[in-house]
Order: C-alpha cells, then sequence, then structure tokens
C-alpha cells in the first residue's frame, strides 16, 4: 500500500547538537486521515514536520538517519517545487508566512512560482477565499488583519498550492475563540474533501478534529493514551 505520507525509522539531530530530537519515528498515514500529534514543548514535534516537508533536509541541516516517503517517493529523490505541490504547511505564527502587499498577492505567490497560468491562479484566489470565508478581504494588507484573519489567509495560501497533504504546527495556539472556532470548521471541511492533515497541537479542545492521536515522546511516536495531560491542556 502507498501512504500519503510516511516515516520509517527516522532519527533527526541538527547541526552542533550531540542529542537527536528524534529518535526512530515511525508514522502511516493514509489518504483523507486526519492524525494530531501532541507532546512536551521541544519534543520535535515541529522537527518531525519539517522532515514530512521537506524543510528538512532541503533547508535546515543536520543529521537523519531513516526513510520519509511521500506518496512512495523518498523526499530525498525530491525537488521543493515538487514537494511544494504534494505537502502545503501553516506555521504557529502566521506573521512568518505572510509578506505581500495584499492578501490576493500572498495566495498567488505559491502557484505563480510554480508557473501557473494567470487565469487560473485568479480561479484558485477566488475558490480558496471561499473556502475560509475571507472574500471581503481580497484586497486588503494582510498587516491590518487580526490573528485569527491571518491565520485563515496563510491557510487560503497553502490551499491555492492545491496539495493533497496538509500540515497544521499548532495553527490555533496565538488565536482568539471566535477564530478558533472559524479555524476549525475549515480544517473539518477540508477533512471532508479527503484532504491528508497532520496537525500539531497543545490544546484537548482541537483534537476532537482528529481521527488518532499521537504522542511523540523521547524521540518516538506512540498512541495517545485517554487520561494522559501532558503537554497538553483546555482553552
Amino acid at each position: 500500500m502507498i501512504y500519503p505520507i510516511e516515516v520509517n525509522d527516522l532519527y533527526y539531530k541538527y547541526e552542533g547538537n550531540l542529542r537527536e530530537i528524534l529518535n526512530g519515528v515511525n508514522l502511516k498515514v493514509v489518504e483523507g486521515e486526519a492524525v494530531a500529534i501532541v507532546g512536551l514543548s521541544g519534543c520535535g514535534k515541529s522537527t518531525l514536520l519539517y522532515n514530512i516537508c521537506g524543510i528538512i533536509p532541503h533547508i535546515y541541516k543536520g543529521e537523519a538517519r531513516g526513510q520519509v516517503k511521500i506518496w512512495g517517493k523518498n523526499i530525498l529523490d525530491m525537488k521543493l517545487p515538487e514537494i511544494a505541490t504534494k505537502v502545503g504547511i501553516v506555521f504557529q505564527d502566521p506573521d512568518t508566512q505572510l509578506f505581500s502587499p495584499t492578501v490576493e498577492n500572498e495566495i498567488a505567490f505559491g502557484p505563480e512560482n510554480l508557473c501557473v497560468a494567470r487565469e487560473e491562479i485568479g480561479l484558485r484566489i477566488e475558490r480558496v477565499l471561499k473556502i475560509v470565508n475571507m472574500e471581503k478581504y481580497r484586497l486588503e494588507n494582510p498587516n491590518s488583519l487580526s490573528g485569527g484573519q491571518k491565520q485563515l489567509i496563510a491557510i487560503a495560501s497553502v490551499l491555492a498550492m492545491e496539495t493533497e497533504i496538509l500540515l497544521f504546527d499548532e495553527i490555533l495556539s496565538q488565536i482568539d475563540h471566535e477564530g478558533k472556532i472559524k479555524i476549525r470548521e475549515v480544517i473539518k471541511e477540508l477533512k471532508g474533501e479527503g484532504k491528508t492533515i497532520v496537525l500539531i497541537e497543545h490544546d484537548l479542545d482541537n483534537l476532537q478534529i482528529a481521527d488518532r492521536v499521537l504522542q511523540l515522546k523521547d524521540g518516538k511516536l506512540e498512541e495517545f493514551k485517554d487520561g494522559e495531560t501532558v503537554g497538553l491542556n483546555r482553552a
């Protein structure tokens, strides 16, 4: 069986570090599944996502062993533009992801870099803004938006790449209650469309989105057991 995401015996340590932050991670995510990963701060959750989306090893360097596959293909054999058509990641702080003068420019940036036709880009902008219910902000400067609105635009910019795999790195952690409700609804809708989703979370209330919850502990993934609260809280 070919999985959208397959991680086999992955070890990783950053340059200059003596300790491996990932210590034999194994993960298989089936198509259309939403998997949540929990764990203490600094345990390597974001590092795992960076390995899955190619930030490691293509941008961040370090020492890695093991294998990461996207749709059966080793990520080491893929260039970043190819990975970007298959995996999208949304970061915890939307300000690190938004840099264009208008919302529509922000959403168009990724497809433009892949030489998508201008007419198709226009259609994608309309489509993803509708998904996140932000159509009326199309010409706004992202810097003028609230934190929740910025995160919705960050999600839209990733959706415009039309990837089937979406990675969410604690995207609800800096958002107010109303913003969290809106973003949770968007994630549920994407899940309903059959997107494959991996999300890192610290909030128990957000785990209901997931089909499966795993805990990263001592550099390995294990099943998250009911009643455990390590690294978690309630809003």
